[in-house]
């Protein structure tokens, strides 16, 4: 194929985020009274919207969900847990490579008003085409509506699109969008293609391709 655009998942993707998530609903669950995440609730907020997290959690008290809106609403400043992101390794190096063969970039995430401060914080604006949160769209991954609008936006084919995610969130948008899914850091997703560091997406799609 010929490469025209990489998507990008924002979390487990460009940042290793999962101590930032755990600080965040943690400390909004011991606020209100309720015991800490389970790891398969920490696993469900890593993937999903801020505000699909606070329904999945309190899931079983109404009012309590309500409380926990307006907590985070009132007392939760989200770019206190920015600091805590870890970039991932080589992503800039395979993100300048990809800039300088004229492949588009973009990113396609759940993550909502924070997603700017990310870019600003790391620098990132210049790396990118195309930045798509939940915000931008009336349905959110996996929902293809964000996928699409990149490839509206940017000009693409999507036979041209691949998009690379950790998660089955992110397989099945790019199911549903028709583009091919790289699977980041998780053996277990069905996908085109697996692939353990930034850098070696370079080297699937431009064999020849010797990246420092």
């Amino acid at each position: 194929m010929t490469l025209e655009c990489v998507i990008y998942d924002c979390d487990g993707v460009m940042f290793d985020s999962l101590d930032a998530n755990r600080r965040l609903y943690n400390y909004i669950a011991r606020s209100l009274g309720r015991k800490e995440l389970s790891e398969e609730e920490i696993m469900y907020c890593h993937t999903h919207t801020v505000y699909e997290s606070l329904k999945y959690l309190f899931r079983d008290n109404p009012e309590a969900e309500k409380r926990a809106h307006q907590f985070l609403k009132d007392h939760v400043n989200l770019l206190d847990f920015i600091p805590y992101l870890k970039m991932e390794p080589n992503l800039l190096k395979a993100l300048q490579i990809l800039k300088e063969k004229n492949v588009k970039r973009a990113v396609c995430t759940n993550r909502t008003t924070t997603m700017k401060h990310i870019m600003d914080r790391f620098n990132l604006w210049p790396y990118f085409d195309l930045v798509v949160t939940a915000l931008d769209v009336k349905n959110p991954k996996p929902h293809p509506e964000s996928v699409i609008k990149i490839l509206n936006g940017l000009n693409v084919k999507k036979e041209n699109t691949v998009f690379v995610g950790d998660s089955d969130i992110d397989r099945l948008t790019a199911l549903e969008s028709g583009v091919l899914f790289i699977s980041y850091r998780n053996p277990s997703l069905d996908c085109y293609a697996r692939i353990d560091d930034h850098l070696s997406l370079i080297t699937l799609f431009f064999p020849g391709e010797t990246p420092p």
